[in-house]
């Protein structure tokens, strides 16, 4: 995986990067028995309000039907190709099962066309091999991880993210995640060997506003800049301070630092150290 950096011909062209997707299997299209099409919002519910802001437009896209579960035991799967996904920032990896049926997965670094996966107990520990957390030995990288048996995977999806296994407590396996977060997780849930892969992808320099409207992403405006009767932050002859102990947002909640996470989850009890602040 490389970047490219573009020469400043234009403005827009200064300081933008894109990806070099060398690991991508070339023209190739997407097996249409995994491809369902993808309706857009635009931030909208079904009474036609405005609930997210920032929504509309963007390119055209279709989902790929991804296999989180991972339970096709016991049946050898070749890697067909290595194909790019708008619908999220790792790439997919088309499988080839043995008795003819395809499926999609998230692609893990260093995995290849015309390597051989498996899933179930007995599968090997090898990059995208998928098997039950209790099956997996200590120290070892995973992604893809179920945090209910059966559920499909929930952690560790997205491009460059894994979490590392720590030890084994009773019907529990012990997690640490990136983000410092150590946490238990069922021995009977499934997770893929190895790190997701596209971990360049955060370097990216969008480069130009252009780009984000073809993501999907309208333009978002400082409330700095707003008057008094929009923003918290309004008002104000010239530039100003926001007038506020902290960040507000448009409807005047705390911006910034306030936690989020239901105080009486049922999961809290399996998080044994919060993530780093």
């Amino acid at each position: 995986m490389a970047i490219k950096v573009y020469n400043p011909t234009t403005n827009g062209r200064r300081g933008m990067t894109t990806l070099v997707n060398e690991e991508l299997t070339k023209n190739v299209t997407p097996t249409k028995s995994l491809v369902t099409t993808k309706s857009k919002t635009g931030g909208r519910n079904n009474q036609g309000k405005m609930t997210v802001r920032h929504i509309g437009g963007g390119a055209k896209q279709k989902y790929r039907i991804i296999d989180f579960k991972r339970n096709k035991v016991g049946v050898t799967a070749r890697v067909a190709s290595i194909e790019y996904d708008p619908n999220r920032n790792a790439n997919i990896a088309l499988l080839n099962y043995r008795d003819g049926e395809k499926r999609y997965i998230i692609a893990p670094k260093d995995l290849h066309v015309n390597d051989i996966v498996e899933n179930g107990p007995e599968a090997d520990i090898k990059v995208g091999n998928a098997l039950p957390i209790e099956n997996i030995p200590v120290g070892t990288v995973i992604h893809c991880i179920e945090l209910q048996p059966g559920a499909g995977a929930a952690l560790c999806r997205a491009a460059g993210a894994s979490a590392q296994i720590l030890g084994r407590e009773e019907k529990y396996v012990m997690i640490r995640l990136q983000s410092g977060e150590t946490r238990k997780v069922l021995s009977k849930c499934m997770a893929t060997i190895g790190t997701v892969g596209n971990e360049d992808y955060s370097l990216v320099n969008i480069g130009k506003a252009g780009r984000t409207r073809h993501m999907g992403i309208r333009p978002t405006n400082r409330g700095s800049v707003m008057n008094p009767n929009d923003h918290p932050h309004g008002g104000g002859e010239g530039r100003a301070p926001i007038g506020r102990k902290a960040p507000m947002t448009p409807w005047g909640k705390k911006a910034l630092g306030v936690k989020t996470r239901a105080s009486k989850k049922a999961s809290n009890k399996l998080i044994v150290s919060r993530r780093k602040k």
